[in-house]
């Protein structure tokens, strides 16, 4: 097949978002044809590329035919990156007969958070004749209606709404991140037989190329296993969805109890909640450590006894959640604490760990110390529990299968 995977802020595998890299780096292997049409600029990334004052450019990644589109730089969610958002989409229609250079597409997918793609996208599928496919991350513009307060009635929510619709009519199938999210699409006219859940995933070979010999911040975890210590981990992002706070003040209930709260990653809040542990003078108790790289995660979550996940909460999370660290812990074979308020559990449905009420100290407390107490038996066990169920359900060599059995499903 020649695939057309279009994603706004796709990476290149070395940096956010890593599922279209994961899913076309499959496709390959199996002798497939893929271009991932990808903007210049995302916020996602840190390695953004220079365009060199091209407006657009090719290149081959691991097999993958990258096609770049020139955008402007932004910060935050404001006028700029709605202009980013519109070089993308005109784009899309401006560089088609570039992106579809290599051949007639047989499956063009619209993959990008926002949904305004899929007017020059279904364009491109109807001129070759090809499957549309749209994926959805996040529910636009519901997010923006219900994370930022936008009235469902303001222009760029009306517009959002309309090309959402637009997606659910006219796509051939509907790849949905979010489990619970049917009923939503339904309502704005999806039909049911459209609707296809493939979640966010891990890659197995992460796991078994992992670095050998002193795993990272290797000594100073040794010793605080040494000291008796119980750690508890949380690794990926510092941001305000992930009410870390509440991680932090769980440490005051702690003190003394030779449990460790360790922090591991950066984010906007990072520096903020490093500051709060030193005003309530919890550094003995909670640490915040600096993030490391991909290829070092596997050895940083081996060395800890537990690991955290939570997130506030939010109305939306009823359409159910896929964070990619808690992917990431299971895949360790640790327990798991799990603090979101969601449609769906995965840490129950596996057996895998605790799951308790967001944004709750004194619940994080006791689930770190019923952890803790746990014979280390029955830790091991909820820790296999876990990864069985990973690579039974969410391996990307698995989920990519599902997906081109939708792309090849005329």
């Amino acid at each position: 097949m020649n695939i057309i995977l279009s994603n706004h802020y796709a990476g290149t595998g070395k940096s956010m978002e890593y599922r279209p890299y994961f899913m076309a780096k499959r496709w390959v292997r199996q002798g497939h044809q893929v271009t991932i049409v990808l903007s210049s600029f995302s916020h996602l990334r840190g390695d953004n590329p220079d365009p060199q004052g091209r407006p657009f450019w090719v290149e081959e990644i691991d097999g993958i035919r990258y096609f770049w589109i020139t955008g402007p730089e932004y910060q935050g969610n404001g006028l700029g990156r709605i202009k980013n958002m519109l070089s993308f989409y005109r784009g899309l229609s401006k560089f088609e007969a570039e992106i579809t250079a290599t051949g007639k597409p047989d499956a063009v997918i619209a993959s990008s958070t926002y949904p305004l793609e899929i007017y020059p996208l279904h364009k491109m599928a109807q001129k070759h004749n090809a499957k549309l496919i749209y994926e959805v991350h996040d529910l636009w513009p519901l997010s923006p209606m219900e994370l930022g307060g936008i009235p469902k009635y303001h222009p760029y929510i009306m517009l959002m709404q309309a090309a959402e619709n637009y997606c659910y009519k006219h796509s051939d199938s509907v790849v949905s991140i979010l489990p619970n999210a049917q009923e939503h699409m339904i309502e704005h006219g999806m039909e049911p037989e459209k609707f296809v859940c493939i979640p966010n995933g891990i890659v197995k070979e992460d796991w078994e190329t992992a670095e050998t010999g002193e795993p990272v911040y290797g000594e100073k975890l040794a010793q605080y296993h040494r000291d008796g210590y119980f750690l508890i981990g949380y690794t990926g992002a510092h941001g305000v969805a992930n009410a870390l706070d509440s991680y932090v003040e769980a440490g005051e209930l702690l003190r003394g109890k030779k449990i460790k709260l360790l922090l591991v990653g950066q984010g906007p809040e990072r520096e903020r909640l490093m500051q709060k542990i030193q005003e309530m003078d919890l550094s003995d108790v909670v640490e915040a450590l600096p993030a490391v790289k991909r290829h070092e995660v596997p050895g940083l979550l081996e060395q800890m006894d537990a690991l955290y996940v939570g997130l506030q909460r939010q109305p939306l999370f009823r359409f159910g959640v896929s964070p990619n660290k808690l992917m990431d812990y299971m895949m360790a074979a640790k327990p798991v604490i799990f603090a979101i308020e969601a449609g769906n559990d995965m840490v129950a449905d596996a057996g895998c760990g605790i799951s308790i009420p967001p944004e709750d100290p004194v619940e994080i407390a006791r689930a770190a110390q019923q952890m803790a107490a746990a014979p280390k038996e029955e830790q091991e066990a909820m820790g296999r529990r876990g990864q069985d169920y990973i690579l039974k359900h969410h391996e990307y060599d698995v989920l990519s299968n599902r997906f081109l059995e939708v792309l090849q499903n005329r």
